[in-house]
């Protein structure tokens, strides 16, 4: 009995390896245009910021700083933050005597049946679209979001030659404390996972995600399919837009080292709370799916290292060959982060204490203390 299942779990990693978009391939977005237009369409970059004091200057800095030929503005929503967000942001255009490239957009109280940041980005583009000539597209941006040099040209470009309504690159991560180590590259590892970007950018196939720290938006595409609006109370508001738009073209999702994440998560406590926001969310709020999950990810991750270790014979011969293909596979996240390839034998692990991160987030949902950000609860307990 053993046999079969510790065949059943390799047959599992086998699926995962060959057979699931090769999403544990790591490959990073072109660093220059794929074509430039004749006449390079105008883009406003909405930046949703509710007390990001500490972030806020390098990404509009980084935003301020980048070399585009047509016309670019940003506009910061300030999401009635406590901090000195507005301040900071302000502090940045003036050092770079890019004021008037940037826009302070004063938020309203957050409406019922809304997320906070997508309501923060119905603001910024309500505001962009009162403007004589509104923009071609709308770069759906995060204030911990840094962009390197010549990123946005880029991505416009590609946008333009490929005629993608959405053009989403996954920010690489800060990966400095420990507990980032541990856990960040099995983040990344994980979303693509679920969601292979080969079978994002596939128009065959219905996956559909985005990350929602870069994300390019064809302001035509968006309104035709609703505006922000059509997804206002989604906890996970990138994959929503990108199966919304995806039904109105094509969209493509890559990960890059030209845009990163300057949010710190030093503690093993911070990871678990970005984690337990949208995990539950992401299985529907349906503990039918928590459980088939919690089993799944248990069988896959926990069966290898429980039969490598106590079984013999062929049980213990393909349970060795999936924890090593799991750590194999787990290793191009890992040389992507610059991390010992030592952790791809801890992966089981690593992926026992995400186990633990869902259910938190499950219990936090049930306490009513879902989808926390910045002293708000976004999801409803009472949909239980």
């Amino acid at each position: 009995m053993t046999g079969v299942a510790a065949f059943t779990v390799f047959a599992a990693w086998l699926y995962l390896t060959f057979a699931r978009g090769a999403f544990w391939l790591v490959s990073t977005s072109d660093n220059g245009p794929a074509l430039r237009p004749q006449a390079w369409p105008s883009l406003v970059a909405i930046v949703p910021a509710r007390d990001e004091a500490g972030c806020v200057r390098e990404s509009i800095s980084s935003l301020l700083q980048q070399t585009y030929p047509g016309q670019i503005s940003v506009i910061l929503v300030d999401d009635q933050s406590r901090d000195q967000t507005v301040a900071a942001a302000l502090d940045a255009s003036q050092n770079l005597s890019a004021a008037h490239h940037l826009k302070i957009c004063r938020g309203a109280a957050l409406p019922a049946g809304w997320t906070g940041k997508l309501w923060a980005q119905q603001q910024g583009i309500e505001l962009s679209e009162r403007a004589s000539q509104p923009p071609d597209y709308y770069l759906l941006t995060d204030a911990d979001i840094v962009y390197a040099p010549g990123t946005i040209m880029s991505v416009v470009s590609r946008a333009e030659a490929e005629g993608l309504v959405l053009t989403s690159l996954m920010a690489k991560l800060r990966c400095e404390s420990l507990a980032e180590h541990a856990f960040i590259p099995a983040f990344v590892f994980f979303f693509r996972m679920l969601y292979p970007f080969s079978w994002v950018s596939n128009p065959k196939r219905i996956t559909a995600a985005a990350a929602g720290g870069c994300a390019l938006v064809r302001r035509d595409a968006l309104s035709m399919a609703g505006g922000i609006a059509a997804i206002r109370g989604a906890l996970i508001d990138d994959c929503a837009l990108a199966r919304t738009l995806k039904a109105h073209g094509r969209v493509s999702l890559e990960l890059t080292d030209r845009v990163r994440s300057i949010r710190a998560y030093p503690e093993i406590g911070d990871i678990r709370r970005m984690v337990a926001r949208s995990a539950y969310a992401q299985l529907g709020y349906s503990p039918v799916l928590l459980t088939a999950t919690v089993l799944g990810m248990a069988a896959i991750f926990l069966v290898p290292v429980l039969f490598s270790l106590s079984e013999s014979g062929l049980a213990q011969v393909f349970s060795i060959a999936s924890w090593f293909l799991m750590a194999i596979i787990f290793q191009p996240m890992l040389r992507f982060y610059q991390r010992s390839p030592l952790w791809g034998a801890a992966f089981p692990l690593i992926a026992l204490v995400y186990v633990v991160f869902t259910l938190d987030s499950a219990y936090q949902y049930a306490m009513g203390r879902g989808g926390s950000w910045k002293g708000r609860f976004q999801a409803n307990a009472s949909q239980l």
